[in-house]
């Protein structure tokens, strides 16, 4: 069968399931052939407690997707984060081979022993990505491709992302269920960073904070790589439980509240006005003011922001983010946001759309809550993930169109653990990829 260029991200999140089918137009962008979304009950803090509620999440919003793009969905590269993924720097130093010019066995094992080197790694953990940080070919330092350059030694770091076992595996169990294959896993803090930043911000430093339902995930690059991340466990569901728990509402009415009428920062607020709440359960009808509720949102909000400050400062990047920050996600789409993350954190701040976006459906995801899951298409096409994963097949309703394929283990027997450790943001990644697998 031939392969297709398509590929399926799914971002499974605490708030909702989403789902896009893209390849890779002929200018080099994203051209989305459609999407899906459902609600998600079966996640907290980005980790599943309800295994048949998100099967049931993933399989609406699967089918949705399907509908609108007449592709078959088999395989997917799903998002992973929670606190319980850990980033782990490891350092790395190999002898090059006989001929003095670095070829692709040299950075297999490089990066193999990057992976030899982490001290920590108990049994309960497995690794998700080896991200390259640096090659230095014997004096040459800042090498981000270093394959045909000459030298005697190659040194240099890697960044290490690990999750706990069981809770990759529940994720993995969810997507079974729901029919489908999981053929490449991505850490989301890359995901929403790839999808959401511009080539000089990237270089000239910037801290990614893509506030979810259950978590926040801060990211932080420098130089083109990602130097630091780190998940938080308070982000914009804690918000409307606030407003909940202060207006004395169901948490469905104080999300609707929040979006229709709520701001994060107060000084916004030039005139108050009245907003009326439906009561609990057929009790009357109350009333708060604009203002009241600007409080307890702006309280939540600034915490989230300090915590995300207080990372930073923790990581010694803080000095080094010429480019600020870029704020992301369903959560940051309050009125006031970019301009209390801006007084907080002491940075020059934007909101990050999703970039690179084409097709005729692109309107519909230019949205920040669509940045993970169109980071994850986007990062499986920049690594030709395309090639052995995420391989979809026409549905019914479109097989006059050509447009896919079988899925990868049809065509080259590789099971799902197989993209597990795999190269992140880096180019060079596609003259490596005929031992991918191998890692």
């Amino acid at each position: 069968m031939l392969k297709s260029n398509i590929v399926i991200g799914l971002d499974i999140g605490t708030t909702k399931v989403c789902v896009v089918v893209a390849e890779k137009d002929d200018l080099g962008k994203l051209n989305v052939l459609g999407k899906g979304r459902a609600n998600s009950e079966g996640l907290q803090r980005a980790t599943v407690v309800n295994i048949n509620k998100t099967v049931d999440a993933i399989k609406k919003a699967v089918a949705d997707a399907e509908r609108e793009s007449s592709i078959k969905i088999k395989g997917v590269n799903v998002g992973i984060s929670g606190a319980h993924v850990h980033c782990i720097y490891s350092n790395s130093e190999i002898s090059v081979n006989q001929s003095g010019i670095v070829n692709e066995s040299d950075v297999r094992r490089f990066l193999e022993k990057a992976k030899t080197n982490i001290r920590y790694l108990d049994i309960d953990h497995e690794i998700i990505h080896v991200i390259p940080q640096e090659f230095i070919v014997d004096d040459q330092e800042g090498v981000l491709d270093p394959i045909g350059m000459a030298g005697m030694i190659m040194r240099g770091s890697a960044y290490i992302v690990v999750g706990l076992r069981t809770k990759i595996r529940n994720i993995k169990q969810c997507i079974e269920k729901a029919g489908l294959d999981v053929n490449a896993m991505t850490f989301e803090p890359v995901a929403s960073g790839l999808a959401v930043m511009k080539e000089s911000e990237k270089r000239s430093g910037t801290v990614v904070i893509d506030i979810g339902g259950g978590t926040t995930e801060v990211a932080i690059y420098i130089d083109g790589a990602i130097r630091y991340s780190e998940v938080i466990k308070v982000a914009a569901n804690d918000v409307t439980h606030d407003v909940a728990y202060g207006v004395k509402a169901l948490n469905d009415v104080a999300e609707n509240v929040k979006i229709q009428h709520g701001c994060a920062w107060s000084n916004l607020i030039e005139e108050d006005e009245e907003i009326t709440i439906d009561g609990i359960e057929g009790r009357p009808r109350k009333s708060l003011s604009k203002s009241s509720l600007t409080v307890i949102i702006e309280a939540r909000m600034m915490e989230i922001f300090e915590l995300v400050r207080d990372i930073i400062k923790r990581s010694g990047y803080y000095e080094y983010l010429n480019a600020g920050a870029i704020i992301t996600g369903g959560g940051s789409l309050l009125p006031g946001t970019v301009e209390l993350a801006r007084d907080i954190l002491g940075l020059d701040v934007r909101t990050g759309y999703p970039e690179g976006v084409s097709g005729g459906i692109k309107d519909a995801v230019n949205n920040p809550m669509y940045a993970t899951v169109m980071g994850l298409v986007a990062h499986s096409l920049e690594n030709n993930l395309e090639q052995d994963h995420g391989m979809a097949e026409p549905s019914a309703a479109g097989q006059d169109s050509g447009a896919g394929a079988s899925r990868s283990s049809d065509l080259d027997g590789s099971g799902d653990d197989s993209s597990q450790d795999q190269f992140a943001g880096n180019k060079f990644v596609d003259r490596l990829k005929k031992f991918w697998d191998q890692l």
